[in-house]
């Protein structure tokens, strides 16, 4: 439980990382005339995505670890963020954790945009089952994937009207 503790702690440490980028690059946004879209949204994301590490390490206290399982599960999570941060770099300044447009911005569609339109998603996605599993906590993983769905749903059609602007 320990190591599975520490990969928990790590992913904790990546998103903070994450959240400084995010806000460098809002401010770099902002000072451009960046309009945020779908600010509603934001806090629930937070939530849910804070909710998930809670969850897996109440969860995985109460489950034992299956090498044949958590060992590849713990490749697709180091996958997952290996993609995501091909889209933070493939973005540059234009990612954040907010939908923020900045006019006359260009529409990347290079890096892993070329392939998917939003990659950064299929990397959430897959660490949403991935990072749970590494330590057989299903539950955490299911309700997850259940709620980030839904999630989904709004943020993706938020971001799809955004990136119309961008046209």
């Amino acid at each position: 439980m320990l190591g599975y503790t520490v990969l928990i702690a790590a992913v904790a440490l990546e998103r903070v990382a994450e959240l400084v980028v995010s806000q460098r690059n809002l401010k770099w946004s902002r000072s451009r005339g960046g309009v945020e879209f779908g600010a509603r949204h934001y806090p629930v994301m937070v939530v849910l995505h804070t909710a998930l590490l809670a969850g897996c390490l109440f969860e995985a206290a109460h489950r034992e670890f299956i090498p044949a399982l958590g060992w590849p599960m713990l490749a697709v999570v180091v996958a997952a963020q290996a993609l995501r941060w091909w889209c933070i770099t493939t973005l540059g300044r234009q990612w954040n954790t907010r939908v923020v447009v900045v006019p006359d911005a260009v529409r990347v569609t290079g890096g892993p945009y070329r392939f998917v339109s939003h990659p950064n998603y299929v990397a959430v996605v897959v660490e949403g089952i991935a990072l749970p599993l590494v330590h057989s906590a299903w539950i955490t993983a299911l309700v997850f994937t259940v709620l980030n769905a839904a999630l989904l749903r709004v943020r993706i059609s938020v971001e799809n009207t955004a990136l119309e602007s961008l046209s």
